[in-house]
């Protein structure tokens, strides 16, 4: 789905005035959105083998992992604290990045590609005694 472009390729802006110009436009989302989304991004490339663009659901996955090992429990309320209720959320942040030359898209790219990637409530639900995610209960990754 996404890769960062190069500073070469967009214009000398800091990445706080982008996000504020952004947010004129759409105030759905805080700041902090943005951020996670990007530092959530990087981490997947990172972790990669090689370098190459990332779909919507591998990002999504990624923040939704970065984001239970940060917040814990209180994940999915610190998301939705931002204005993230859905995976679309991180597709309409992507996008807005991608208008503002932030990160780069492929033609074959759309916002689908963020819809409906995981159920929301099941895949931040802790367990509190045995430690497990929903999503890993779900598929019986205990």
């Amino acid at each position: 789905m996404c890769s960062q472009t190069r500073k070469s390729d967009r214009e000398e802006r800091p990445l706080e005035e982008v996000i504020d110009r952004i947010r004129l436009e759409d105030p759905r989302y805080h700041a902090e959105a943005y951020e996670f989304v990007l530092l959530a991004l990087n981490r997947v490339v990172e972790s990669l083998a090689e370098h190459r663009h990332i779909s919507g659901a591998e990002l999504s996955e990624g923040i939704r992992g970065l984001a239970l090992e940060l917040y814990g429990p209180m994940a999915r309320t610190v998301l939705e604290h931002w204005g993230i209720r859905g995976t679309i959320d991180f597709g309409h942040i992507v996008f807005h990045l991608v208008d503002h030359k932030i990160l780069s898209r492929t033609d074959e790219d759309t916002l689908r590609d963020f819809d409906g990637v995981f159920d929301f409530e099941n895949a931040f639900a802790v367990d509190m005694v045995s430690g497990s995610r929903g999503a890993e209960r779900e598929r019986g990754e205990e």
